[in-house]
């Protein structure tokens, strides 16, 4: 166990499910949109991929660029960016696989959920592949209450834009991707749900 745990870190499990797939291999260009500390890139970064990230938190990147100068010294630190990922800094078409762990459920509306994801799907190759975990509704509707819009209260007493399976098949349709895996949705002890969602781009 310890010896996984070095390896991989704290690793999202349904992450290392894409992994165990093979649709992540080594030499693509990975960007996590919304690395925090980077735990999701222990592994990218120990097996010497071109690893690049940015958060809004600076404290949260500061310790990216430490993680990676030790794992990986090679890495340039401008790989890792005080950014939003509505408007991230690097060009279009950048990356083969990108991440979005625990990010888009912390908009404030449909507007900057939209730039949100538009703005993480910009960056993503044709013919890439977007991993993203997001708060639903899915499974819990009946035990969630609307503050705004998609904005609720959550059983655990945070508040999340929420989407569900509608929003997310259509989605895919409008950035001209498709869903390469069914939405696999996990209910946190009726305390919230967690949805993966995972795109291919196809333009």
């Amino acid at each position: 166990m310890t010896e996984l745990r070095k390896q991989f870190g704290e690793i999202d499990i349904y992450l290392f499910d894409q992994l165990l797939r093979g649709r992540v291999a080594p030499g693509m260009r990975i960007l996590d949109a919304g690395c925090g500390a980077g735990r999701n890139l222990i592994y990218f970064l120990r097996q010497g991929y071109e690893v690049f990230g940015v958060d809004r938190d600076s404290g949260s990147l500061q310790d990216m660029r430490c993680l990676a100068a030790t794992l990986a010294p090679d890495l340039p630190a401008e790989n890792f960016r005080l950014e939003a990922i509505e408007s991230m800094s690097f060009p279009n078409a950048f990356a083969d696989f990108v991440i979005s762990s625990a990010v888009l459920h912390f908009a404030r509306n449909d507007d900057q959920f939209r730039d949100m994801l538009q703005g993480t799907w910009r960056v993503l190759k044709p013919g890439g592949v977007l991993f993203c975990r997001l708060a639903s509704s899915i499974g819990l509707e009946d035990q969630i209450q609307r503050v705004v819009g998609r904005r609720f209260l959550l059983p655990d007493g945070s508040e999340r834009y929420l989407v569900d399976e509608a929003l997310l098949t259509q989605a895919a349709q409008d950035l001209g991707g498709h869903m390469i895996d069914p939405l696999k949705t996990t209910i946190v002890q009726n305390a919230r749900c967690m949805t993966t969602w995972v795109l291919q781009k196809d333009r």
